[in-house]
């Protein structure tokens, strides 16, 4: 049987986002209804807003969440009505080529669920990431259902659906920090934060964060950076190279994604250094360098799309070490809404307000 619930919907590029009443249906094959507990509001909910994900309108906003399985579709094994669960968008297929050459967080054919929720007319709605979870309620593929410790706090635990495991990963995953690495963060937002806390998980013994908001260099230092640079007031390579004996750092972290920040990284980095993209250029952004400048200096230059995580792998170990208190996963939490707080959500993360606001239901 059919349940109406509340649910964000963008009905018109760059509108309002309304609260309206959603149809959710059983749950299918391989299909999971989740009561969500909180959702996370994240700069990629106000993208697909404003029209810069696709044209798909009318979308069901929200991504990053956690909440309770309520019920299941035949052939389900993965979980079960009652558990705990943190969403995501990579619920790999096992069968395309990159998972058939062990390399699963690159899967090209993820799973989504198949039937549409709608509006309470029929329209389809497209969910944000395939999730959709600005509601009471929503329905996904068993495998976006990552199980986690339900002692964590759901507005904490739900991070780890994008913006958090994007940082997190970007410093463990892609950028592989170790013990004693010289660590440079290139923009102090929620993932930027997420990749320096990740940094000083893994033993990092210098952690510079760059920014030009003092405010968010001050944020920086509460997840453990160890040196702070407002870029409008220095140059920041040549700060960077003064930081680490004139070398640049190991691996720099690009959270901006521009081309003005992502050469920052690719000359404030040691030779053979890494430089790791999080930030997320928009389509008509180019870069212009040197060729011999990339051929002289080595090294690793790479993207990290969703932190190269593997949910089931990286989602439970990240909640247990929050429980144990090794990592600040709660301080991501700037402020706790309701469902009709999310335009305002929108203009305060804009403003750089916030790290997060986080829907409670």
């Amino acid at each position: 049987m059919t349940q109406t619930v509340r649910g964000v919907i963008s009905r018109k590029k760059s509108e309002p986002v309304e609260v309206v009443d959603i149809v959710i249906p059983d749950p299918g094959p391989g299909e999971v209804v989740v009561d969500i507990a909180a959702c996370g509001v994240c700069h990629t909910d106000l993208t697909y807003r404003d029209g810069g994900i696709n044209d798909e309108f009318p979308f069901l906003l929200g991504h990053e969440a956690a909440g309770t399985v309520e019920s299941v579709g035949a052939g389900v094994t993965n979980v079960e009505p009652g558990d705990f669960v943190v969403l995501n968008w990579r619920a790999v297929c096992g069968q395309c080529r990159a998972c058939k050459r062990g390399r699963p967080h690159l899967c090209f054919d993820t799973f989504n669920a198949e039937q549409p929720m709608t509006l309470t007319d029929g329209t389809a709605l497209t969910p944000a990431l395939g999730i959709g979870a600005f509601a009471d309620k929503t329905l996904v593929h068993e495998g976006q259902c990552t199980k986690v410790d339900p002692a964590a706090d759901p507005a904490a635990a739900g991070l780890l659906g994008c913006g958090v495991m994007a940082g997190v990963g970007a410093a463990i995953n892609t950028g592989a920090v170790n013990r004693d690495d010289t660590v440079a963060v290139i923009g102090c937002g929620g993932v930027g934060d997420a990749a320096i806390a990740g940094a000083r998980l893994v033993g990092a013994k210098k952690i510079i964060a760059v920014d030009m908001d003092n405010r968010k260099l001050d944020w920086a230092r509460q997840f453990g950076a160890t040196h702070t640079i407002n870029a409008s007031e220095l140059d920041a390579v040549a700060t960077i190279q003064d930081l680490t004996d004139g070398f640049g750092a190991d691996v720099v972290i690009d959270a901006v994604g521009r081309p003005e920040t992502w050469k920052q990284a690719f000359y404030a980095r040691d030779l053979a250094g890494t430089v790791v993209l999080v930030g997320v250029p928009t389509p008509d952004m180019t870069l212009e360098m040197p060729l011999i400048d990339f051929f002289s200096r080595g090294g690793s230059l790479k993207s990290s799309w969703y932190g190269d995580c593997l949910p089931e792998r990286d989602f439970p170990t990240l909640i247990t070490l929050f429980l144990e208190g090794r990592f600040p996963l709660d301080k991501f939490v700037s402020e706790r809404i309701g469902l009709d707080q999310i335009e305002d959500a929108f203009h305060k993360m804009h403003s750089g307000e916030v790290l997060r606001s986080v829907v409670v239901l």
